[in-house]
């Protein structure tokens, strides 16, 4: 009987008592406000001179001299290039030496005019010689006008044998050296020279990016500077800040079909040539906002098998919320829907609720 009394005893003791209720969980939250923000758009960039000039030969003739330094800066006139002057000078003595003798014709045609006038007044002459000579004079003027434009033409290629800079800029290497016979239109392009300040940098947005970025224009959701008229700050391949900012000088009204980008062009002084043709930089436009925007700390959202969510505080429980996010903006989420302003969002201790559970909101902050 004493055994009886101690199994049951044993049994009771082992008996399961009924779980206590969870207790509450505290947490902090987030207000939702609405705020207007600054958006950054980031693009990659290829800086381009802003005045690339090609100096081509306008002569035939044998390269005789390189007068520049490759490679260096150069001033609007600088004498560049030198073709072989001999043919060219050869040319204007032999034209100089024909208008001379198409002149002398002119004058002695014009003293046989002189001549028969008064002797046509005298009826000395007949009509038809001073017609003749009048003719003659009228040939020696057109002659001496067709030598003369000749002599201009020798002249003009004797000094195209001397090829200068249109501009002042930054000069390529040359493309031939002395010796090599140079002929326009088959190896005429000799170098190239190009203005480096002020400089541009080509951008380019995709045609989904542009599509987006009208619609969320058009719903009020974004808004951008009055004639484009943004801040741009490059960022270099070793991560440096370019110390100039830029400004957007041109937007394509078409798209380019065979890449589906639009093309956007910024200005940058750039009077150290930091930045060269061809160099590839990250470039953020700033100047747009987003007015009316809602966001939520990053770590208050939560990735689940039908997207993001978020917790809300509902009558001192948490409410699971599904979100549609946006892009980022510093630490924080852009809300696109979802939430609703003055909803408070579960961020410090999220990880320890679940729907339904008791929580205590121990603090409360606000977008910084």
């Amino acid at each position: 009987m004493h055994r009886y009394f101690l199994l049951l005893a044993l049994c009771f003791s082992c008996t399961t008592h009924p779980e206590k209720e969870d207790k509450t969980v505290k947490v902090t939250g987030f207000i939702v406000e609405p705020h207007t923000i600054p958006v950054t758009l980031e693009f990659v960039g290829v800086a381009e001179s802003s005045h690339p000039v090609e100096i081509w030969s306008r002569v035939e003739g044998y390269l005789d001299k390189i007068n520049y330094k490759e490679g260096s800066f150069v001033h609007e006139g600088d004498l560049l290039f030198e073709i072989d002057p001999n043919q060219f000078e050869v040319a204007v003595k032999e034209a100089q030496a024909n208008l001379e003798k198409e002149m002398a014709n002119l004058s002695a045609a014009q003293k046989s005019v002189d001549r028969l006038k008064p002797l046509f007044e005298q009826k000395a002459a007949s009509r038809k010689d001073l017609d003749d000579a009048m003719a003659q004079l009228s040939a020696e003027q057109a002659t001496v006008s067709m030598y003369q434009a000749k002599l201009d033409d020798v002249h003009l290629n004797l000094g195209y044998a001397s090829i200068r800079s249109p501009i002042s800029g930054m000069t390529s290497r040359a493309k031939y050296r002395e010796g090599t016979l140079i002929t326009p239109g088959v190896n005429g392009q000799l170098t190239t020279v190009a203005v480096l300040d002020p400089i541009w940098v080509n951008l380019n947005i995709s045609d989904s990016y542009f599509l987006l970025s009208q619609r969320e224009i058009a719903a009020g959701e974004l808004t951008i500077p009055k004639d484009n008229q943004f801040d741009v700050v490059l960022t270099l391949a070793d991560g440096s800040i370019y110390p100039y900012h830029g400004t957007v000088e041109f937007v394509s009204p078409l798209l380019d079909p065979s890449t589906g980008t639009l093309g956007v062009r910024a200005v940058f002084s750039n009077p150290n040539f930091l930045l060269k043709p061809g160099q590839f930089v990250r470039a953020s436009a700033i100047g747009a906002t987003r007015p009316n925007a809602i966001i939520v700390p990053q770590k208050a959202v939560q990735q689940g098998e039908n997207g993001r969510y978020v917790y809300v505080i509902k009558r001192g429980k948490a409410e699971m919320r599904n979100v549609e996010t946006g892009s980022w903006y510093k630490d924080y989420w852009i809300i696109k829907s979802g939430l609703k302003k003055g909803e408070v969002v579960v961020v410090d201790g999220v990880n320890k609720i679940s729907p339904g559970k008791k929580v205590e909101l121990i603090k409360t902050i606000k977008q910084e």
